[in-house]
């Protein structure tokens, strides 16, 4: 047995904004992919990863059946049988390897699933988006279930608020074009929970409220806006500004060692850096105009082209 392919993702923006109403945009990154295995490969990661699936179907049995119910004795079985995730999807990374995994299983042993080939209505993306945030919150304690949506979809998603998504069309990318969208490797691994717990006990000052409304969810949303409308001028003067709010207010998600990088950049204007996903580590997310210029700037690091503009 192999199941079908599951891509990673890149939420371009919304990082912890979408906890709190902000707009975000989500799309497929199909450099890294997972899929359902069950080969009798005995290798640790195979042996490692069929352990961690049993105790993520524990998981599956406590969530409410009217929402998702699931074929159990056919998962068990596999299971058994050492049923395992193939992944080249980087964890901790910000990429969603879990969300990969969420949706592999969601394919394979959900039961009346709701398919990309259907009409995929609002109703329907909300249903999908709830049955995701309850599978894939075993892995992070809290999780808006965008990404095991992205995932399962292989489409940009675009969050217009927590009730309010729907699967939307990006502007096609210019393959000669200087100006992109890249991944920055920081080479250590991130923890979702530990960081969404800081943001969280954050939340609780008035100051950082009203920042996060003044200044991180509305340069959030004209990004947004923006990256839709292919307006790169007005793109790249919000996501300085977004960036600058990041470095202001979100230094614990920030690995220490890129305060100053980060800071050079808005600097010098040779590229802007942002978080993807929670932060601490994985991947950073990088915005230049010029990306030859960027890759000199940051020629001590490994850089991923995501998109070109």
């Amino acid at each position: 047995m192999k199941g079908p392919l599951f891509y990673s993702k890149i939420l371009l923006f919304g990082e912890y904004g979408i906890i709190k109403d902000s707009k975000g945009l989500s799309i497929p990154y199909n450099f890294y992919n997972g899929a359902l295995k069950m080969d009798g490969n005995t290798s640790d990661e195979a042996l490692s990863s069929n352990e961690g699936l049993k105790a993520f179907v524990d998981h599956l049995r406590t969530i409410d059946g009217d929402l998702v119910s699931f074929d159990f004795d056919t998962l068990q079985d596999h299971i058994d049988n050492g049923m395992y995730f193939d992944s080249s999807i980087p964890q901790g990374y910000g990429v969603g390897s879990s969300g990969a995994l969420v949706a592999a299983i969601y394919d394979k042993y959900a039961k009346n699933t709701i398919t990309v080939l259907e009409n995929l209505t609002r109703e329907k993306l909300l249903i999908l988006k709830n049955i995701f945030s309850e599978m894939e919150s075993f892995f992070h304690g809290k999780s808006s279930g965008l990404d095991p949506l992205n995932s399962y979809l292989s489409l940009p998603i675009l969050i217009n608020s927590k009730d309010n998504i729907e699967a939307t069309g990006i502007p096609s990318q210019e393959s000669s074009g200087l100006g992109a969208v890249f991944l920055l490797d920081s080479g250590i691994t991130g923890e979702t929970a530990p960081m969404v717990r800081i943001f969280m006990e954050n939340m609780k000052h008035e100051g950082f409220r009203s920042m996060i409304k003044d200044q991180f969810v509305k340069h959030t949303d004209a990004c947004v806006d923006d990256f839709l409308k292919g307006d790169i001028k007005s793109l790249f003067k919000n996501t300085k500004r977004l960036s600058k709010v990041v470095l202001n207010h979100f230094k614990p998600m920030i690995p220490k060692q890129f305060h100053e990088l980060w800071k050079k950049g808005i600097e010098t204007n040779e590229y802007y850096l942002k978080l993807c996903g929670s932060g601490g580590g994985g991947y950073i997310l990088g915005f230049t105009q010029d990306f030859n210029k960027a890759k000199l700037a940051l020629a001590d690091y490994k850089l991923e082209v995501v998109y070109n503009f």
